[in-house]
């Protein structure tokens, strides 16, 4: 059974920080393509950072510069340290584990960032 297990959300207060953390199981987390989405309050849920499994990352224009993604696999983990917050980041933010070729499209259960003063 696949799992991914976010954490390491909560309330700051804008130009704070905070880093999320994603521990993967039940699959082999070395071959996964992984990412971080968030859906804010009212709106579609929305790309935030991928990483894949060679280590190449790519940003949403929103957060280049204040995020950064980054991968553990020998903890199985990926990560998102998050700078500089905006009250527009506030979300619940998911993490998605994929790989196209083996049909794996997976997601976690969620963690709220709230950024307000």
């Amino acid at each position: 059974q696949v799992q991914l297990v976010e954490s390491g959300g909560g309330l700051v207060q804008p130009g704070g920080s905070l880093r999320l953390s994603c521990v993967a199981s039940g699959i082999v987390f070395s071959l996964a393509d992984m990412g971080w989405y968030r859906q804010p309050p009212g709106k579609e849920r929305e790309l935030v950072a991928t990483i894949t499994s060679g280590g190449s990352t790519n940003y949403a224009d929103s957060v280049k510069g204040r995020f950064t993604i980054s991968r553990d696999n020998a903890k199985k983990t990926v990560y998102l340290q998050m700078n500089s917050l905006k009250p527009e980041d506030t979300a619940v933010y998911y993490c998605n584990a994929q790989r196209v070729d083996y049909r794996w499209d997976y997601w976690g259960q969620g963690t709220q960032v709230t950024v307000s003063s």
